[in-house]
């Protein structure tokens, strides 16, 4: 067995751990405390550390050293709760797959230590000092890529003629109807979103992506794709699908948390029939829009 798996626990108390680690991020000491965002148009989460001074019975210039180790010890309990809380499909989060075993407290742990951060600082005050750190959701999706060798995508008996796009933007905006239901939904963001056809055929899947040093979906604003330019992009867009993406508006949303977007099933085919198109797929070179407010998380 892999020495980072949670099988090397026993189970008492690896379920003791478990819960500790899942306990709510609102749940924090009045010494150290934690606020930030997770941004899934940056793909990025930023954390600000925040350690009070008189709290800690600790007072400068004395207490400088002692306050900076005791952020950085604090760091991993605070940032756990907030990484295992990150959906990673539409089955579930972090902490549900590190329950079903795809994942380990370990690797969790190691994904918290990959953060850049800025040197603790005192705040204007002079009562707090505070530590940034920023960790890339990249390096989270590369831990759940196991597959050495990418599944192809979906191909038809015989390629259609078509154009040869750079990239894929899916419009997901708004509401649109839940399958299987007669409600609509918000498509929500996930590190892995699987694309459906409206045949319910599957276009798109992680298990598809090239290399686990990709992002299966890059996620971006509704202004994004309506910038005063030729090609109405914004420039970080561009930068993702070039400058003559395949467009496709969402048809619907699937999924027990809704982050699949449905297509229609002829523009799955003109994915699907070329060979250039397909390689968008393994390449990540997929953008959904989706609305502003669910992109970002505040805690």
């Amino acid at each position: 067995m892999d020495d980072d798996s949670p099988g090397k626990i026993p189970g008492p108390l690896f379920f003791c751990l478990f819960i500790l680690a899942v306990l709510p991020a609102g749940a924090q000491s009045p010494v150290v405390s934690i606020s930030g965002a997770l941004e899934w148009d940056k793909m990025e989460i930023s954390a600000q550390v925040s350690l009070n001074l008189k709290s800690a019975g600790l007072r400068l210039p004395t207490g400088r050293s002692g306050a900076e180790e005791l952020i950085s010890a604090e760091y991993m309990a605070l940032m756990r709760p907030l990484i295992l809380s990150i959906p990673v499909d539409s089955s579930g989060t972090v902490a549900d797959h590190l329950a079903g075993g795809e994942f380990s407290l370990r690797r969790a742990e190691n994904y918290a230590l990959s953060a850049r951060s800025v040197p603790p600082a005192m705040s204007a005050d002079l009562e707090n000092m505070m530590a940034a750190y920023t960790i890339s959701l990249g390096g989270l999706s590369g831990e759940f890529i196991k597959n050495r060798r990418p599944q192809s995508p979906p191909r038809v008996l015989a390629a259609l003629p078509g154009a040869a796009y750079t990239g894929i933007i899916i419009i997901a905006g708004g509401e649109l109807p839940l399958h299987g239901t007669r409600r609509s939904a918000s498509v929500l963001p996930c590190l892995f979103p699987k694309i459906w056809d409206s045949d319910m055929n599957l276009v798109y899947d992680r298990g598809m992506l090239a290399s686990r040093e990709k992002v299966m979906v890059h996620y971006a604003g509704e202004d994004s794709i309506f910038q005063r330019n030729p090609s109405g992009l914004s420039a970080e867009l561009r930068a993702l699908v070039g400058d003559k993406p395949l467009k496709i508006l969402a048809r619907g949303v699937y999924g027990k948390r809704p982050t699949d977007p449905i297509i229609d099933a002829k523009d799955a085919l003109a994915i699907t029939s070329s060979e250039e198109n397909r390689g968008l797929l393994r390449d990540g070179k997929v953008v959904v829009i989706l609305d502003r407010a669910v992109l970002k998380t505040e805690f």
